[in-house]
């Protein structure tokens, strides 16, 4: 075959099979089929048939035209995994934010006079139910709160920190290069594994301007290694006028035996509070994400003041979910928190998902006892005991296979995982098939 026997773009476009299609997309179909058709007679194949022309060029407009972004059943074992979107969110919660956000809303206006109203008021008024009458406000992410406070209370000047708080965030993101960028000028004490109270003190000088502290959440350190409490530093920057503020990165409503701490409690903390601290809406808040900047009524207020605000701010969507997380907490609600629920299931209910997927299936399967995490740069070193199917086969050939069909599984000591640690009750009929037709 040569390539004057491949029919042209024109030609193809008349087939009746591709009636009612959308032609700017066809077109691209057909002229990539048509460059693979081309290579393939380049590298001096004789074998080409032009007959199924039609339908790969079929295949390849579903390809292009079906959007990217796909709902996944998460049976990795990691509740909190960045790259499946963190925080899982009610149904009923959401379903409640779109039905305010889908249409027109009261987002910048207000209703009592008749005017121009506050966008952030709406967070403000539930966070600060929930939390006390202490300023609060919500960006589009941790990092932004982090970056916003430094440009406002640091730019040109010393922000100290230790070094074994100069932490990379997923995706790369080192701490150090978004305090650089910030315009905030790094000052480094103490060592990768041990930090003094002292060495707070002899860092403070005459351009000073706040003291970071920044929680380990995503790795761990064990042996020799020592840091200074949050309740220490806000001390310290009391008696020395500067601003102390804490970037939990996660942090929980209140502590959960056996799970969370209070090094990440917001009850626990917010008795005594920094100056400032930050964290982000999709860990173990189990929201959208956001960063929730809780602090001192005035520096909120410079906050909202720094013209890159606008840059940071929430759009409705955002607004409204968060909105209803935050008042979920407040009625009490914790069941619709579908982190929490996930976080704190014993493994009886996690056997109970697992043996009804075993059941309805034709497939000879088996469970074990294993261990997950909590994900999301949180808890790094925190098992949690979880139960796991085991799918026999070839565990690479098995993982692609349940990838293609939406679930996200893992592999452990040469065998394929099915971790019901996040799995639901909603999501056995759709494992089932996918086992049914392996």
């Amino acid at each position: 075959m040569e390539y004057r026997d491949i029919p042209s773009v024109d030609r193809l476009l008349k087939s009746p099979k591709f009636t009612m299609l959308n032609r700017d997309i066809l077109k691209r179909a057909c002229h990539i089929e048509i460059e693979i058709l081309k290579k393939i007679i380049k590298d001096g194949s004789k074998d080409v048939d032009t007959n199924n022309l039609t339908d790969l060029i079929l295949k390849r407009y579903k390809l292009i035209s079906t959007p990217t972004l796909k709902s996944l059943v998460n049976a990795t074992g990691v509740v909190l995994h960045t790259n499946l979107g963190r925080a899982k969110i009610d149904k009923e919660l959401l379903k409640r934010a779109v039905d305010m956000a889908g249409g027109y809303c009261n987002l910048e206006y207000d209703i009592d006079l008749g005017n121009r109203g506050d966008r952030s008021y709406h967070l403000e008024n539930s966070l600060q139910k929930l939390f006390g009458d202490i300023g609060v406000l919500a960006v589009n992410n941790n990092a932004s709160a982090l970056f916003l406070i430094l440009n406002t209370f640091a730019k040109d000047k010393e922000a100290i920190i230790s070094r074994g708080e100069l932490i990379e965030i997923g995706g790369s993101f080192r701490l150090p290069e978004v305090i650089k960028s910030s315009g905030a000028l790094l000052k480094e004490v103490g060592t990768t594994n041990k930090t003094h109270l002292r060495d707070y003190k002899e860092a403070i000088g005459t351009n000073s301007s706040m003291i970071i502290k920044v929680h380990k959440s995503n790795f761990h350190m064990e042996g020799f290694c020592s840091e200074v409490d949050i309740k220490e530093l806000t001390k310290l920057s009391k008696e020395r006028g500067l601003i102390d503020y804490y970037d939990l990165g996660s942090a929980s409503i209140e502590e959960i035996p056996h799970i969370i701490d209070s090094h990440i409690s917001l009850k626990h903390i917010l008795k005594q509070p920094p100056s400032l601290l930050s964290f982000s809406a999709d860990k173990l808040f189990g929201s959208i994400q956001a960063g929730i900047i809780i602090g001192k009524k005035e520096l909120i207020k410079e906050l909202k003041r720094n013209q890159i605000m606008r840059m940071f701010r929430l759009d409705k969507i955002t607004i409204s979910i968060l909105q209803q997380s935050v008042e979920a907490y407040i009625r009490g609600q914790t069941n619709t928190i579908t982190t929490l629920y996930l976080l704190q299931r014993d493994k009886k209910e996690l056997y109970t998902i697992a043996n009804s997927i075993i059941k309805r299936s034709k497939k000879e399967l088996y469970t074990i006892d294993t261990v997950g995490y909590t994900g999301g740069g949180t808890l790094s070193n925190k098992e949690l005991p979880s139960v796991a199917i085991v799918v026999e086969g070839d565990s690479k050939e098995l993982h692609k296979y349940f990838r293609q069909r939406g679930i996200i599984g893992r592999i452990e000591k040469g065998n394929f995982l099915l971790d019901m640690l996040a799995v639901t009750k909603e999501e056995i009929k759709e494992i089932v098939e996918a086992l049914d037709n392996l």
